[in-house]
């Protein structure tokens, strides 16, 4: 249905309503009248004829565009003027089927059926401007929701080469010195692939199922660094009631080891610890190392993804941080809110 029906159905169909209950209660009140209700009917006509008026205004000199300080003065006097040639409209009618009196010709009567069909101008308005109001904000979110998605894509796109290509090394690593830990090294991979398509086309994932993938990362890159990484890990029994972008834990964690442990001699250490407060998940990650210039937050290609993609889904209801805990510990830290069910399903 185009919105030009829509607002003929709209008009038809209210104007009609009011034209009812205006009978109605007269009925009620002194009984039917035939002419009575013919002076209804005229006025019901006049008032979709005036509001349309009103509408071919609105569109002509562009007040949906004003601000409000400038439009209300501009609907109070326009609202103002239709209400006293509506009352006038309805004298000639009056005049015009003889049920004219003196009455209806006192101040106090034109003032109080004036102010009442200003108030029914004015409440027309209202609905009107809250119509388009609403349609342009649906417009408005439908565009921003679009833009947001397909930047997620990108992202989610720049992310699976980069970490299918470190994949891949951590295996060329093993081929040659220990084929059968090669074997399981290529299943792991396989798990992380899966779940990594299966997760494709999600803006968010079970944080369990992440960490799962993660695991199989790690336990990866510790056939390939063997003593020299540890991985520890402290979560908090709560935290598979939430949801995150997918790659974002492993993005991180990898990370910690390519600019952390993987530049130390010795090696290092990496804990992924997660606690539940007041409906957030705080997220964790620390891992043996130092933040260099080179690694500054705004700069590295992870972290910038990581903080791009929490900003486009949670907004400001997400916190993201990195920096150095110690002398010898990275510190990255995530909270995340719980969030509706209907973010989880995909788009």
């Amino acid at each position: 249905m185009t919105k030009r029906k829509i607002y003929w159905l709209c008009q038809l169909f209210g104007w009609g309503i009011y034209g009812f209950i205006q009978v109605f209660l007269y009925t009620v009140a002194q009984g039917f009248d035939s002419n009575q209700a013919m002076g209804v009917l005229y006025q019901v006509i006049y008032f979709i004829a005036t509001t349309h008026f009103l509408r071919g205004l609105i569109i002509k000199r562009e007040w949906l565009n004003l601000r409000l300080s400038y439009l209300i003065p501009r609907l109070l006097i326009t609202t103002f003027l239709l209400s006293g040639l509506n009352y006038g409209y309805l004298l000639v009618i009056e005049f015009i089927t003889s049920t004219i009196s003196r009455q209806d010709l006192m101040f106090l009567t034109v003032l109080i059926n004036t102010l009442g069909y200003w108030v029914i101008y004015f409440i027309w308005a209202i609905f009107y401007f809250t119509f388009h109001y609403v349609e342009r904000y649906n417009k408005s979110l439908k565009a921003e929701t679009a833009a947001r998605e397909v930047e997620l894509k990108n992202l989610k796109e720049q992310l699976n080469p980069h970490f299918i290509f470190n994949a891949l090394n951590s295996i060329r690593a093993l081929v040659d010195e220990n084929p059968r830990k090669s074997k399981e090294s290529i299943t792991q991979l396989s798990h992380i692939l899966r779940n990594s398509l299966m997760s494709d086309r999600k803006k968010l994932i079970p944080f369990m199922d992440e960490l799962k993938t993660v695991m199989d990362y790690l336990a990866l890159e510790s056939i390939r660094y063997e003593e020299r990484l540890v991985t520890k890990f402290d979560i908090d029994r709560n935290s598979g009631k939430f949801m995150i972008p997918p790659l974002m834990l492993q993005t991180l964690v990898e990370n910690g080891i390519k600019h952390g442990i993987s530049n130390l001699k010795e090696g290092g250490e990496i804990k992924i610890s997660t606690t539940v407060k007041r409906k957030q998940l705080h997220l964790q990650i620390r891992n043996t190392g130092q933040l260099s210039k080179e690694m500054h937050v705004h700069k590295g290609f992870g972290l910038a993804n990581t903080r791009k993609r929490l900003e486009l889904i949670f907004g400001s209801a997400a916190k993201f941080e990195i920096k150095n805990e110690d002398k010898n510990t990275v510190l990255t830290s995530i909270t995340l809110p719980a969030i509706e069910r209907s973010m989880r399903e995909i788009d």
